[in-house]
């Protein structure tokens, strides 16, 4: 297992999904690891286990003396410190690292590696960015491979030195951060070049995998395969990871299932890129018994996101029943004049007319609106990257259960 024993780290944000799991990681390899972050987080209960110190307050505290401040993407220029690319960085090089990017099933793929290593006593580490129950959270530090999400949104994938990557698909995600589609293969293309020859699995070439699975949804089938392909390059026997992977029940927010209200099944997901949706939209329908209504909370993620991808949502949405639209969550964006989550409500009504649409600036309003559009039999389902699975217990509460 790596070592890290002496090193005093200092995390400015640790209560993200990606931090959160970095300090969990270091400190099981050895660092002596402490944190702030502004607001109370799910995430922080792995920290807190881990028995990590925690400050949240409005502002950071000074940091200990002599700790190496690490500033997480969303508190950069706040604070001084390294980069969580730096960080992430070193500790993929500490060890046999496999590491998945992509614009899509990135999570769910990594989850796919770890679970099967674990399952088939490799001991891994990893570092997840959502919570994988059958791994206890989303993070652990082991002594096998180390399986890492590398995200692309602001680069930090292309400075990962990874033994054995995964490139589960390539399509223009961060509006912000890449002017085309084709800027964003050519930094792919760079970072693969710069890996072990052999060694990276490219989604697009890979078949859907032809057993059944836990998880619904054509593209989990392409996860799938995408998992095992990587797990064959680490010396792993496909025929027994696949017979692993059939017991894989999923990460959370992806097409998670929140049980019944009303007779409504309640499902929430991640997705908020068009492709994401469409195909969350067809697993969810999937599922469903004959003449059930589908109908979709949906909540924007970005400005930039959906100034520039408003039709295709629009478009995703119109293959649900019924759909309801609420504000854009900003996250680290700040809100562009004339831009809103009714654009995407627009084009939905251009596509689909007549369809039951709901528009509502405030989630409160939208749960009220997508209850009332639910049937018993029928699905409601959560999407959206921001605070939107806040709402399950709204729309529990709405539909009388």
């Amino acid at each position: 297992m790596p070592e890290l024993d002496g090193r005093r780290l200092w995390l400015v944000g640790i209560g993200g999904a990606g931090f959160s799991g970095y300090a969990v990681l270091a400190k099981g390899w050895g660092a002596d690891v402490a944190g702030w972050d502004r607001n109370e987080t799910p995430y922080l209960a792995h920290v807190r286990a881990a028995e990590i110190p925690v400050t949240v307050s409005p502002e950071p505290p000074e940091p200990p003396p002599g700790a190496e401040v690490v500033v997480s993407t969303a508190y950069a220029g706040r604070v001084a410190g390294r980069s969580r690319a730096e960080l992430l960085a070193e500790l993929v090089g500490l060890t046999r690292s496999i590491v998945v990017s992509g614009a899509h099933g990135k999570t769910t793929t990594a989850a796919m590696i770890a679970y099967c290593l674990d399952r088939l006593g490799d001991d891994p580490s990893f570092l997840i960015g959502g919570e994988v129950p059958q791994l206890a959270g989303n993070a652990r530090a082991g002594s096998g491979w180390l399986v890492v999400e590398g995200d692309e949104s602001d680069g930090t994938v292309f400075e990962l030195p990874a033994e054995i990557a995964v490139v589960t698909n390539v399509e223009l995600d961060h509006h912000a951060t890449f002017a085309s589609t084709a800027e964003l293969e050519e930094r792919f293309r760079r970072w693969a070049a710069g890996l072990p020859a052999g060694r990276v699995v490219w989604g697009d070439e890979q078949q859907p995998i032809d057993f059944d699975l836990a998880v619904p949804g054509e593209h989990n089938r392409v996860n799938a395969a995408c998992a095992l392909a990587a797990l064959e390059l680490a010396g792993v026997d496909r025929g027994a990871a696949g017979d692993v992977l059939t017991g894989f029940r999923g990460v959370g927010r992806r097409l998670e299932d929140h049980g019944e209200a009303g007779g409504v099944r309640l499902l929430d997901d991640y997705a908020h890129h068009p492709a994401e949706l469409a195909a969350t939209i067809a697993a969810a329908r999937g599922t469903l018994q004959d003449g059930g209504r589908l109908t979709v909370l949906f909540q924007p993620h970005l400005y930039s996101r959906t100034v520039h991808l408003g039709r295709e949502l629009g478009e995703a949405l119109a293959e649900a029943d019924a759909a309801v639209v609420t504000e854009i969550y900003a996250a680290r964006e700040h809100p562009m004049p004339g831009v809103s989550g009714k654009l995407v409500a627009d084009r939905l009504a251009e596509v689909r007319p007549g369809m039951p649409i709901g528009w509502a600036p405030s989630l409160e309003d939208a749960v009220q609106l997508a209850a009332a559009l639910a049937r018993p039999g029928g699905i409601l389902l959560v999407a959206g990257a921001g605070n939107v699975d806040s709402a399950l217990p709204l729309v529990r509460e709405q539909l009388g259960a």
